[in-house]
């Protein structure tokens, strides 16, 4: 089984260095590049105050974590979760940054570093020159945004493990994720898109007689009927 875990943090800042803190993690298993539907989520208590401009960004206050449990309290969880698996993000530097500063201060090891894969460089060597944030990378693979009203890690993860299979070669066209409906993860559908027409391929005449002309320098050609 080809198991990875996407991960996102919000924080109350840019720099765990200097006292800033991660106040929301969530983190999607995906097995062989598909979402399963089993996930982890916890909004955290920080300790310390949430500036207004970083609440602006993903609308998270102090008050909404009022009650909610510090990272010592769901780190175990959360690193069952990740296990020995690759560990995705967008910016991963970032990602990872604020989860080793949270680690650090528990004395436990950091994530290592060969199970990072960063969508952000993936992206850039796609796209060079152009804006590569996740909305940017939404917006050019037609992922829907309208529930993106601020940034919220779960919603942010379920749209990277989309652009993700887009950045890693694509979905098929017509291929989607549908519920089974029974708490299983998500099945595979093909849907016919219609405003997609059938476009056939009609040969001309001296196609054919280049065709015809082939076909007679065969040695016993299947295509002649007896």
């Amino acid at each position: 089984m080809s198991r990875s875990v996407l991960f996102d943090t919000e924080t109350t800042g840019l720099d765990p260095m200097t006292g800033d803190r991660v106040i929301e993690i969530a983190a999607l298993e995906l097995v062989r590049e598909l979402p399963t539907g089993r996930h982890f989520h916890a909004l955290i208590h920080p300790d310390r105050d949430i500036p207004e401009e970083t609440t602006r960004i993903h609308g998270i206050t102090i008050e909404h974590l009022l009650g909610k449990p510090r990272f010592h309290e769901i780190v175990d969880e959360l690193l069952e979760f990740m296990g020995e698996d690759r560990l995705i993000a967008h910016n991963a530097p970032f990602d990872f940054g604020f989860v080793d500063a949270e680690l650090s201060r528990l004395d436990r090891p950091p994530l290592a570093r060969t199970r990072m894969i960063d969508t952000l460089a993936l992206a850039k060597a796609r796209f060079p020159g152009m804006p590569n944030s996740l909305d940017a990378l939404c917006r050019r693979f037609g992922i829907d945004l309208s529930e993106r009203t601020s940034h919220n890690a779960l919603l942010d993860c379920r749209l990277l493990a989309e652009v993700y299979v887009e950045l890693t070669g694509g979905r098929q066209r017509g291929l989607v994720l549908a519920s089974n409906g029974r708490g299983g993860g998500p099945r595979v559908e093909y849907r016919v898109d219609p405003a997609r027409r059938p476009r056939p391929v009609v040969p001309s005449a001296a196609e054919l007689a280049a065709h015809a002309a082939f076909v007679e320098r065969l040695k016993d050609p299947v295509w002649i009927a007896a």
